[in-house]
């Protein structure tokens, strides 16, 4: 798998990765859509293998009232055809590699069992607005003893039922659309 920066040239066949990855819903197809049509500040990779996107990794601000308190990994995708055999694993290693994500917090809700392979821990703090008890919310490089409650980009609330607001003008995506979206 040959990892690159997504260009647009690549937009349509994220979306069409982003459909097989999530079958029945269109949840993160219309994220990731709304993220690059708002300009919205967003570091995605994509794994190509013969000329076809096989994964995608894309991490956004994340924020402690109108200030950027780190990153969320949001969201990781792998073509079915290829899942459990590395391939996210291997996409997720090269951006944790990278200069603009190696230094900063990252946040992820997701499968404990699977993010703490790279060393994600248990966050209990910040507040995730989709965990009740943070049962599935992890960071990476997290320092913050502060109560507070992450915010999200308002991209992440478009078309999600029940969305619920964030910390300052940030917004937040529910608990169902986050959870299908990390493993």
């Amino acid at each position: 798998m040959k990892i690159r920066k997504l260009s647009p040239e690549n937009y349509t066949k994220v979306a069409a990765l982003l459909q097989q990855a999530f079958p029945g819903g269109t949840y993160e197809g219309q994220l990731v859509e709304n993220l690059h049509k708002n300009g919205t500040a967003v570091h995605e990779w994509v794994g190509i293998h013969t000329n076809r996107v096989i994964a995608y990794i894309a991490f956004s601000n994340a924020y402690n009232g109108a200030a950027v308190c780190g990153l969320h990994l949001a969201p990781l995708a792998v073509n079915p055809d290829f899942q459990r055999q590395g391939t996210g694993s291997e996409l997720l290693r090269f951006a944790l590699r990278q200069e603009v994500i190696k230094e900063s917090t990252i946040f992820v809700l997701g499968a404990p069992g699977f993010y703490r392979k790279f060393g994600f821990e248990p966050c209990p703090q910040p507040l995730c607005p989709f965990d009740k008890n943070n049962d599935h919310f992890l960071s990476l490089r997290n320092t913050t003893t502060t109560k507070f409650t992450v915010g999200y980009e308002a991209e992440f609330t478009v078309g999600a039922e029940g969305g619920q607001g964030g910390s300052g003008t940030r917004v937040s995506r529910n608990t169902k659309q986050g959870r299908k979206w990390h493993r």
